[in-house]
């Protein structure tokens, strides 16, 4: 967009106040759909997470570098810390910029054949932000959705989107290492795992094929649920977990 700030380091102060850089980004950005989803507001960080809404997101892409590859698929599952909201989720195929790779059809087992009549993420894009609107996403690993997202908007209508996000790999990170001894970290020895089946596991939670945005999405709205119970709580102000 092109009165957003490109200085990183104003961009998160300003993010330190998610719903004003909301105001700000919807009177800046040019299309449409962007000016309803910011327009839509977002909630503060003084909420307490049992009372913010959340939508767990996921992505395949073709690849792993947002600047060359795109997305495949995306997965949408609202939810709160004690409900899931299965008949409200979302999944789309959509047709990447770029051609599908050996490596990422091994991954996530979406063909050629698969996306041949997938729409354009742009025809869909309405609905998605519509789906996001008002609500937290929760990613497993901000860097895909953040970046191929931004990267998707920017090839397609020449601005970007912000969101605030809640990381569980980091959230995970965070609480892997505050376990770790003293002798671990001078060893440089890993916490452990930060795989989102991996994460899942250190929790008692079912194993699910991974790979899927939609059951990936699933996934880790079920893991941040059991995060909150076994390092936070329900009080705990949402302003202490978005990124």
């Amino acid at each position: 967009m092109s009165d957003t700030p490109n200085n990183p380091a104003l961009k998160k102060t300003l993010r330190q106040d998610w719903p004003e850089y909301f105001d700000q980004l919807a009177i800046q950005c040019q299309d449409h759909r962007l000016h309803r989803y910011y327009a839509g507001g977002v909630v503060s960080g003084d909420t307490a997470m049992i009372n913010t809404p959340l939508v767990a997101m996921d992505f395949e892409t073709t690849g792993m570098n947002a600047a060359v590859d795109d997305i495949v698929s995306i997965g949408l599952v609202p939810f709160s810390l004690h409900r899931i909201f299965c008949r409200e989720s979302a999944h789309w195929l959509v047709k990447p910029m770029q051609s599908l790779t050996e490596g990422s059809v091994v991954i996530h087992g979406i063909t050629h054949t698969d996306i041949n009549t997938a729409p354009d993420l742009e025809v869909i894009l309405e609905a998605l932000l519509t789906a996001i609107t008002g609500r937290i996403l929760v990613v497993h690993y901000r860097h895909i959705e953040r970046d191929f997202l931004t990267r998707a908007l920017l090839d397609r209508l020449g601005e970007s989107i912000e969101f605030p996000v809640i990381d569980t790999m980091a959230i995970e990170h965070t609480v892997l290492r505050r376990r770790q001894g003293l002798v671990d970290r001078l060893l440089k020895r890993s916490p452990g795992g930060l795989r989102l089946g991996d994460c899942r596991e250190r929790y008692g939670l079912p194993h699910y094929h991974a790979h899927h945005a939609l059951t990936d999405a699933l996934a880790t709205a079920e893991l941040l649920q059991a995060q909150i119970a076994h390092h936070f709580s329900e009080d705990t102000p949402l302003g202490e977990l978005w990124l």
